[in-house]
């Protein structure tokens, strides 16, 4: 599976390194323990089975409109099969259209089965991951608010990128020359 996501700029990535610290230190599940050099905080707009080049070429696309300036409103929390923490992303005009060229994209040369509904933008909701688990309601502990640093305000998306979940190899998307 290769994913399709998007970097923080260099300020915000480290304000998300430092939540994940702050959560670990506290014995929280934490993205700070997924120790793979591929870990970055990003944003995941989709995933599909492979890049095919009919993507590629509407990624390179979507690619050209970096930088983008976001802004993160608060924490949340997601029970879906894992628990997660994040820090939510507003769903202004901009962002919505960024992801939707993206699902347009996949969607366009990938089996729709092979798809996360949750990517699909009727259900997509903007987040930037903090700490992950299979324990549900592990992230009921009161003191997280305390823990968390100010989230940084605003952020930039500023480096499209794939994640291929077999081999573990990082890809960076860019426009056309």
């Amino acid at each position: 599976m290769r994913t399709v996501e998007i970097l923080l700029d260099e300020a915000a990535d480290l304000v998300v390194r430092e939540a994940w610290r702050r959560l670990a230190d506290a014995g929280l599940p934490s993205q700070a323990r997924h120790r793979s050099p591929t870990n970055s905080p990003h944003l995941t707009l989709a995933a599909c089975p492979e890049l095919t080049a009919p993507i590629r070429w509407e990624l390179a696309e979507v690619a050209a409109v970096l930088p983008l300036p976001v802004r993160i409103t608060g924490v949340v929390r997601f029970e879906r099969p894992t628990s997660v923490l994040a820090w939510a992303l507003e769903l202004d005009p901009a962002l919505a259209d960024v992801h939707r060229r993206v699902w347009d994209a996949v969607v366009s040369d990938s089996p729709p089965e092979t798809l996360n509904p949750f990517h699909a933008p009727a259900r997509w909701s903007p987040h930037v991951t903090l700490g992950r688990t299979r324990r549900a309601g592990a992230f009921a502990d009161r003191r997280i608010p305390e823990l968390l640093p100010a989230p940084p305000l605003p952020v930039r998306l500023t480096t499209l990128r794939s994640y291929d979940t077999e081999t573990g190899a990082l890809e960076v998307l860019k426009p056309r020359p």
